[in-house]
């Protein structure tokens, strides 16, 4: 007999660890300067009068050789003799001395370093070897680095300031991290001037050991810290980066600036840092991929920053413009569109009621042009309206200096709505003195306000594709329909052939029954090796036919003049085998035959390659031959939902036009957004695929089929553990087990989808009131448990960082399944483990799942080697504690948690 829940009231997830390892970086109750000089101009002495000019609640010892004193303070010859704790190192000395300064840190039980020094990765293989031994000796003694080649870390709200720089910054809500020192000390010394403050101020340098993904966890747990700003010069370990910034981007906004667009700047920025780059539109698609925004301009990552913390993300991408000057009004138009926002269309009753108030030369839509001589008064019941009209998503207005009208009374009839519910009011008083007064006045009143009003358009189209982005997160999927998996093991079979043969060229009719593995339609295509079975091809098809090359040399048949179209008769077959083979020469090796499709749609293309950051990509856009010439494509990284197909797809023009004829052609977009997700399931199980095109794949009224298919696979050579793979983890199909129930009955036990947010809804409800206080301590409700915001949490997981198993009965002849049992473990940051839960719906308790789910979720902590497995159980529950030691747990009280632990290791 079991309880139906292992974790204490910590509410949906499992507790992350105590203390961050970045704590020792950003709060080091004591701290050693190596390399601390009394040299005027020095590194080591700017370090070090930095780190003593304001307490922070720690120590400093100087570490020279040299010195019996730095600046005043007892200098010590080794980090080995310093006499009290020091959490933290910071490094300034010659590289190649690094290792051995690392090495006697990690002797000394350090447990981070900021190394400051340069001369590593970014001078060539022999600095590449320095940072070996350094992360060698680091990994030894359980330290965490930063840097090297930074300028180091400011800790403002504590005091910490471990850098270089020439001045601190100032304490405030914003964390910025940059890889670049000089853009550091730049925007330290423009922030003093601007009174911007920071809560957390990191140069992170060439990310030897601390990358993104680590510093956006800490930032995400940092509770000085609102919003987090990103300067970025190369990606770095691209996985790691990804799983933390969709963890912490939906509760605090991640705003990048990315370097490296053009080819000529991703040279230099791979010649700064060292580091790999990969396609600038792949990283597009990975940062939506997560919910991160990119600005173009390093003052946007400040503005966007200002904005969030003042204002709603908008619903939509409708902007409403109040103006009282044309010019500036059209201005924000431009900027508004070109960025993919609209223009709010005003409903009858808003116009009738504008045109009501106004002169009769007033603009008459949107932008809602007041005139030169409007005052305050016409402002105000102008802005009223626009705020109020239900087409709006959003207020932008903007105050042109007028002889007739003061900026300041202007402004104050906007301080009403500063703070519209679900709509951003921004605002742009052009000008210089005489908009002094009005612009402070809009400041106060937390209405972020921009010097020109295409500025303030283009961060009204940064907000609604950030909010955009957070919601296609976790926008519920819809269910795939039931396939026959039992038919990949064709593709098994075409991957084997090419490998005996050694090739990596598979032919068309391999490439189409690889995608009919997958349940992609194709055409129905058959060999023939000479002119009479080609013939013979093309009357059991029927007339007319299409002839194509059949080739393993041949990439692109059409190029090399081997494709007929439309061929109509049997002595046109012959002509058309005959010429094929003339042009095509040694690469001939037969034709292929397929019907000639000629249902009226769209010919689209749906393709993968590898990108060299975040390995397997997938492209959608306008196919047959414009697919090279008209740039109209979208990129996304797999795996794939529906929803996020959906939002690929909707990013092309060919799409769109798609959507807009589909009064006259009624098109299955269920049925596309199907395809394009198994299609990526296909690049997913397939890592020995290099690149795939599917074009022409024809979109019709009667479904989608691939005309055309070509696939070329990675050198044979390259084995498969070295074969690049998605940064995304996929559903980890191994961990899918069918369970028999004493009564016969058989529960199938697998890790959660983001498709289970209903079925989850529906087990919440299954729940007692026993049930629920065991495992959240009574602190959530009915109605909170099964809000669409908490569910889509639970079911999006990144299964890097978290496996929650659902068990479910299942009904296969209805196509049903009920979620019985819910059991998830959640690793722990900085420390080597994982904390578990499990519930069990009451009508399945005392019947051994709980303890089912709790040994498969410890089968996978020592499979994924995530360590200790351990759990916090209400003193109370007598019985789980209980399971938790049949399973080999040791259980004891923590009164500091004042609640049961349990921990078992499984290593």
């Amino acid at each position: 007999m079991e309880s139906p829940q292992s974790a204490s009231s910590r509410g949906r997830e499992p507790a992350v660890s105590r203390r961050s390892g970045l704590d020792a970086v950003f709060a080091p109750r004591g701290v050693a300067v190596i390399g601390a000089s009394d040299r005027e101009g020095s590194v080591g002495r700017t370090l070090l009068r930095n780190m003593i000019e304001r307490p922070f609640g720690g120590t400093v010892y100087p570490v020279n050789p040299a010195h019996e004193q730095v600046l005043g303070i007892k200098a010590y010859p080794s980090i080995a003799e310093v006499p009290g704790v020091v959490d933290l190192a910071v490094i300034a000395t010659p590289a190649a001395s690094v290792p051995g300064v690392v090495r006697g840190c990690a002797d000394r039980g350090v447990r981070a370093a900021v190394i400051i020094s340069a001369g590593f990765r970014e001078i060539g293989p022999a600095g590449l070897e320095l940072e070996q031994r350094i992360r060698s000796e680091a990994r030894r003694g359980k330290m965490r680095i930063v840097g090297p080649n930074c300028v180091g870390v400011i800790d403002p709200v504590r005091g910490l300031n471990a850098t270089f720089a020439g001045t601190s910054a100032l304490p405030g809500r914003v964390a910025f991290v940059s890889q670049s020192g000089a853009l550091c000390t730049a925007i330290l010394d423009w922030s003093l001037e601007a009174n911007v403050g920071f809560s957390k101020f990191v140069s992170i340098g060439t990310m030897l050991d601390v990358g993104w993904g680590d510093i956006i966890s800490y930032l995400g747990d940092d509770p000085q810290t609102d919003s987090i700003l990103l300067a970025m010069e190369s990606v770095g370990d691209a996985a790691s980066f990804l799983s933390a910034a969709r963890a912490v981007a939906l509760a605090k906004p991640i705003i990048v600036i990315k370097s490296g667009r053009t080819g000529e700047a991703a040279k230099a920025a791979a010649s700064h840092t060292g580091a790999l780059t990969g396609s600038d539109d792949v990283l597009d698609a990975a940062f939506r991929r997560c919910g991160v925004l990119r600005v173009e301009r390093i003052d946007e990552l400040f503005m966007m920053a200002d904005i969030l913390s003042k204002q709603p993300a908008p619903a939509g991408r409708r902007l409403a413009i109040v103006s009282n000057a044309g010019g500036p009004g059209i201005l924000a138009t431009d900027a508004l569109i070109s960025g993919g926002g609209e223009l709010a269309t005003l409903s009858a009753q808003t116009l009738a009621a504008l045109d009501a108030m106004l002169p009769k030369h007033w603009s008459h839509g949107n932008p809602v042009d007041l005139l030169g001589d409007a005052d305050a008064e016409r402002y105000a019941k102008a802005i009223d309206l626009a705020a109020n009209d239900p087409g709006a998503d959003g207020l932008l207005v903007i105050f042109a200096p007028q002889g007739m009208t003061e900026a300041s009374a202007v402004a104050r009839r906007l301080e009403p709505f500063a703070h519209l519910a679900g709509k951003p009011v921004l605002a742009s008083w052009m000008g210089g003195l005489t908009t002094e007064q009005g612009v402070s006045i809009l400041k106060h009143a937390g209405i972020p306000h921009f010097a020109y009003a295409d500025t303030a358009a283009r961060m009204f189209n940064y907000l609604w594709k950030r909010r955009q982005a957070i919601r296609a997160l976790y926008e519920t999927p819809e269910p795939l329909h039931p396939h026959d998996v039992g038919r990949r093991v064709q593709a098994d079979a075409v991957l084997a052939a090419a490998r005996a043969q050694g090739r990596v060229l598979l032919t068309e009719i391999e490439s189409k029954q690889i995608l009919e593995a997958y349940g992609i339609p194709v055409t129905q295509t058959l060999l023939a090796a000479n002119a009479d079975d080609a013939v013979a091809a093309a009357e059991r098809l029927n007339y007319p036919v299409v002839i194509k090359l059949n080739s393993t040399r041949v990439t692109h048949k059409a190029r090399a003049g081997g494709v007929r179209l439309n061929v109509a008769t049997a002595e046109s077959v012959r002509i058309a085998y005959r010429e094929i083979a003339e042009q095509t020469g040694e690469a001939f090796e037969g034709v292929s035959v397929q019907p000639m499709v000629t249902s009226r749609g769209y010919e689209v293309m749906l393709g993968s390659s590898v990108d060299a950051q975040f390995g397997p990509a997938i492209a959608f856009a306008l196919g047959g031959s414009l697919v090279e010439v008209v740039a109209d494509r979208a990129i996304a990284l797999p795996p794939l939902t529906t929803t996020l197909a959906r939002r690929m797809m909707e990013r092309t023009r060919i799409y769109q036009a798609m959507v807009r004829e589909n009064g006259a052609e009624t098109f299955d977009f269920a049925q596309l957004e199907e395809l394009v997700v198994r299609f990526a399931q296909l690049v997913v199980d397939r890592p020995r695929i290099k690149e795939i095109d599917v074009n022409p794949l024809l979109v019709s009224g009667g479904g989608a089929l691939a005309l055309d298919a070509r696939i070329v696979l990675h050198d044979h050579a390259i084995a498969d553990e070295d074969l690049p793979r998605p940064v995304i983890r996929a559903f980890p199909e191994r961990y899918v087990w069918t369970w028999p129930l004493q009564n016969g009955e058989r529960l199938r036990i697998r890790p959660i989808r983001p498709e289970d947010e209903p079925a989850m809804r529906a087990f919440q409800r299954t729940l007692s009131e026993t049930s629920v206080y065991l495992r959240y301590g009574g602190i959530q409700t009915l109605d909170e448990r099964v809000a669409h915001e908490q569910l889509s949490r639970m079911c999006f997981i990144d299964y890097d960082r978290e496996m929650t198993l659902v068990a479910e009965r299942t009904n296969p002849a209805a196509g049903e399944s009920t979620v019985v049992g819910v059991g998830t473990l959640v690793r722990l940051r900085d420390e080597d483990g994982a904390e578990f839960a499990v519930l069990v719906s009451d009508g399945y308790q005392h019947r051994g799942l709980g303890s089912e789910l709790l040994s498969r979720l410890t089968e996978i902590a020592r499979e994924e080697r995530w360590g200790a497995v351990i759990g916090y159980i209400m003193q109370e529950n007598l019985v789980m504690q209980d399971v938790c030691r049949r399973l080999g747990f040791s259980v004891r009280f923590v009164p500091a948690e004042g609640l049961m632990v349990a921990r078992l290791d499984a290593r």
